[in-house]
């Protein structure tokens, strides 16, 4: 018996665990990221090549404790390897989890390798060549603290990979998620009972290709035509071979009684790419696509299965033409398909709402590295939700509800303790509640204008939970705002509400509306201009009111620069503290403009204040090779980044140590490096420690409106040793 780990995308290991059950594994446990499970060698082939919604499979060969690099080296190198790897074949390693001695998955792969490597070659004289595609073996090693488990990945490479999909066309989604969904949404019954099945916005085909391979019992991996265990030592052809024979003949033939499974899109070239996506796939003779638009997507049969992904605002800049087209497949769905079930994934939960339709069950899944929504529907006339007539966003006859005067009561409990404090510190624009119950999941801030006592609240409202159903969600989120007016005192139109999912990164920066409202508010008699309606950010980022104070006690007589400088508040600051030049660097005119007008609001506008358009790597690589010298430097580069106008993708984890390196070469002698970033999870490059003099100035620089989350931001002062 081998124990082994099948990995599925988040949201779908249940099912998962009930293929590999039939498939005769024992002892399956679920875990976070797929289930673990004991068999022959037989379960882990025909999990391979029959699972539809396995990611990879581990062969588990190894569980060793070893807390430093160089021990875990060692007892890699100690492993029977020649049982596993022939050193005349190829070698991929990777390595994943947090171990105390590596500090990088690409160390880590390469001690991994190098220990095997090395122990092949003492016992043959010579050791395999490195392939980081289609090795004939693939090494993985996890970490678990000092505990490491080292396994052969038999898959080789995703399973989503069923080899049918050349092109995949805009936000793709992963063949294994499209056929968990349909595993989800009850299709290999209905399919088996000769239902239909139409996906109306089917892109390159997935949905409808996947259907058909499970109407056709063909099993998802029969054409692939790589898998990691090929190349493996302990590969039996012989095995591999019967139980790919035995699932080709279970290959049903298209039974003509049957309805065609179809696809349309309003793009050609995406139904042209789906139908040879179908030919490769061998299942040409089970479907059919065609160009239409939406509006015109009919039903074949009387019973069947709308199974769609509709644009959802990350792959459309208009999110508004997101919402629309998700009500008109909530009226096509009402109007034409009564009788039918849907199932419709969406990476913006807040746009289910806007189909119009009461979902009968909702699930969390994930799509690589996106969360969405899979929402499924009995449509009939009881499902029906009237969405042209809303409920209003501040509903008064919802402040009876225990939900109601549960939240109302928090905040105003908040309130109450916060203003007075606020009050005395002569704060204006402070964070009054910070998703304190995580059902309510807002962030609530107050802004009193600088030149009047009016007051207005930024409520930035979160995806809830993955737990909470959107039901759930959509009354918790009605009950909320039904007191907002009422408990903070204020009018409904100076109550601004901006949606933030948790899924879209480095957001800051994208903008919302053009109504081009600003306001101008107060803080430690400085004046910042703040916009609540057209981005996602107000402009003035209220956790950072500590760190500014403190750029502003350090910027006297000194050159200061402000790299990724957002609307210039780190500038104004220094320039009211005596900074004798300012440089701020940002991509984006917009907010550069919108610093200058912050410095003009203060009087500090001036030639010594400059305003530097440009990707601030490029430019601090630049910045290098002149004589420059900055004796107070802020660096607060987002979480995440792939605007089109930069080279490449930006990582604050992955690339703080070069960006800090950067920065210090070009501090003057004595002068001083401030870092900071949002990034929650966040944790300092041990080198840069080393490198530098690091004091870690998160806990005072957290103000007592955020100390609910002290994870809000990190924040360093770093110095050359």
């Amino acid at each position: 018996m081998m124990r082994c780990l099948a990995s599925a995308p988040r949201g779908f290991a249940d099912l998962l665990a009930a293929e590999l059950a039939a498939f005769g594994a024992t002892d399956v446990r679920e875990r976070a990221l797929g289930v673990g499970f004991s068999g022959p060698l037989e379960v882990a082939y025909r999990a391979c090549l029959e699972s539809r919604v396995a990611s990879r499979v581990f062969l588990e060969v190894a569980h060793l404790q070893a807390d430093t690099a160089d021990a875990l080296y060692a007892a890699l190198r100690a492993l029977p390897w020649h049982e596993h790897v022939d050193p005349d074949g190829t070698l991929a390693c990777d390595f994943s989890g947090r171990h105390p001695g590596i500090n990088h998955t690409r160390y880590g792969a390469q001690r991994v390798k190098d220990a095997i490597c090395d122990a092949l070659r003492d016992r043959h004289g010579r050791r395999p060549d490195v392939a980081l595609e289609r090795p004939s073996v693939r090494v993985h090693a996890h970490a678990h603290g000092a505990e490491v488990t080292v396994s052969i990945d038999l898959s080789g490479e995703g399973l989503h990979r069923r080899g049918y999909r050349l092109q995949a066309g805009e936000a793709p989604l992963r063949e294994n998620v499209a056929a968990g969904i349909l595993l989800r949404a009850g299709w290999p019954q209905l399919a088996a009972e000769g239902a239909a099945l139409l996906d109306p916005m089917c892109g390159s085909g997935t949905f409808v290709i996947e259907a058909a391979l499970i109407a056709a019992d063909m099993a998802a991996g029969l054409r692939r035509d790589y898998f990691g265990f090929k190349g493996w030592k302990g590969h039996d052809p012989a095995l591999w071979e019967r139980l790919r024979m035995a699932a080709a003949a279970r290959v049903r033939e298209r039974e003509a009684a049957r309805a065609p499974l179809r696809g349309s899109d309003a793009d050609p070239r995406a139904v042209r790419v789906a139908r040879d996506n179908a030919e490769r796939a061998g299942v040409a003779a089970w479907v059919e696509f065609a160009q239409a638009p939406l509006a015109q997507a009919q039903p074949s049969a009387p019973r069947g299965l709308l199974c769609t992904n509709p644009p959802y605002g990350v792959r459309l800049e208009d999110r508004e033409t997101a919402r629309a087209l998700h009500r008109e497949l909530g009226g096509v769905m009402r109007d034409r398909f009564q009788g039918w079930r849907a199932a419709v994934i969406t990476g913006a939960p807040e746009l289910g709402l806007d189909i119009g339709l009461r979902a009968q069950r909702t699930h969390t899944v994930w799509n690589g590295a996106l969360e969405c929504r899979l929402l499924r529907f009995e449509v009939e006339s009881g499902s029906v939700r009237d969405f042209r007539r809303p409920r209003p966003l501040f509903d008064p006859a919802l402040r009876g509800t225990d939900g109601a005067r549960m939240f109302g009561n928090r905040l105003a409990k908040n309130a109450k303790r916060l203003g007075a404090w606020a009050a005395k510190a002569a704060v204006g624009c402070y964070r009054v509640y910070d998703a304190d119950m995580p059902e309510y999941a807002f962030a609530i801030d107050l802004y009193t204008m600088a030149d009047s006592a009016e007051r207005r609240a930024c409520v930035q409202e979160y995806a809830a939970p993955r737990e909470i159903e959107l039901e759930a969600v959509r009354r918790r989120r009605a009950e909320a705002f039904s007191v907002l007016p009422e408990v903070l005192g204020l009018p409904e139109g100076h109550i601004h509400v901006r949606m933030r999912r948790r899924t879209a990164r480095g957001e800051q920066y994208e903008k919302e509306s053009g109504q081009g409202e600003f306001h101008v508010v107060a803080e430690a008699g400085l004046r910042f201009r703040v916009n609540f309606t057209d981005y996602l950010d107000t402009g003035l980022f209220l956790d950072h009111r500590l760190t500014r104070a403190r750029l502003r006690a350090a910027a006297a007589g000194g050159r200061f620069l402000n790299l990724f400088a957002y609307t210039g508040s780190a500038t104004v600051c220094a320039a009211a503290g005596g900074a004798r030049e300012t440089t701020s660097v940002d991509l984006s005119r917009t907010y550069l403009d919108w610093a200058q007008a912050n410095l003009a609001a203060n009087a500090l506008a001036g030639r010594q204040h400059r305003f530097v358009q440009a990707d601030c790597r490029e430019w601090l690589a630049g910045a290098a090779h002149v004589s420059e010298r900055y004796e107070l430097i802020f660096l607060d580069p987002p979480t995440f980044s792939n605007s089109k106008r930069m080279q490449g993708v930006h990582d604050v984890q992955r690339d703080h140590p070069a960006l800090i390196d950067a920065c210090m070469r070009l501090l003057a002698p004595g002068g001083l490096l401030v870092f900071s970033t949002n990034a929650q999870k966040f944790r300092l490059d041990a080198a840069v420690a080393v490198r530098y003099a690091v004091d870690d100035v998160t806990r005072a620089t957290i103000p007592e409106d955020f100390a609910r989350n002290p994870r809000i931001h990190s924040c360093y002062e770093v110095r050359v040793r």
